[in-house]
């Protein structure tokens, strides 16, 4: 399956954002700080989020991100599908041209499976994912190094001002 990191990407940015939807608009500095994703590639992918109508940024002090939906109506394929990532198990990118210029004999077989996965990210939404245990998890694991992370840097700041 060829689904690059920018798919992978923007699903998880979407579950923290879904994750920590009840402190408010979440930034993209603690989503990357969480995630350990660049924040100029986060801003890219939620300026392709907010055109597909699945985010929206707050401004101003305390601003960030929000969904623009319930998490239980937000599915897994519209993310992918809004950061134009496909979800395509054939050599050919689907164009059918797979061996010297012609269709190879899996062609379908494998086009009928990006089919089925697409139909599986289809079906499950955030609120699938935040509801797993293994998921909560993992979130609070994050928080508390997140948490650790952000005293630090304030400790620093009271310590050497100028910095």
């Amino acid at each position: 399956m060829r689904l690059t990191t920018k798919g992978r990407y923007a699903v998880t940015a979407m579950l923290d954002l879904a994750l920590h939807k009840n402190q408010g608009p979440v930034s993209l500095a603690d989503i990357s700080q969480r995630q350990a994703i660049s924040l100029s590639y986060l801003e890219q992918l939620f300026a392709k989020l907010r055109r597909g109508s699945l985010v929206s940024s707050v401004r101003g002090p305390g601003g960030g991100y929000e969904l623009q939906r319930g998490a239980e109506a937000i599915y897994i394929a519209e993310i992918v599908d809004a950061v134009n990532e496909s979800v395509d198990t054939t050599k050919c990118q689907g164009k059918g041209d797979c061996q010297g210029g012609e269709t190879c004999l899996t062609h379908y077989l494998w086009e009928d499976l990006s089919q089925q996965i697409h139909a599986f990210l289809e079906g499950i939404s955030l609120a699938d994912l935040v509801a797993k245990n293994e998921v909560k998890r993992i979130s609070q694991h994050q928080d508390r190094k997140h948490l650790i992370v952000s005293e630090s840097v304030e400790d620093i700041r009271v310590l050497a001002p100028s910095l």
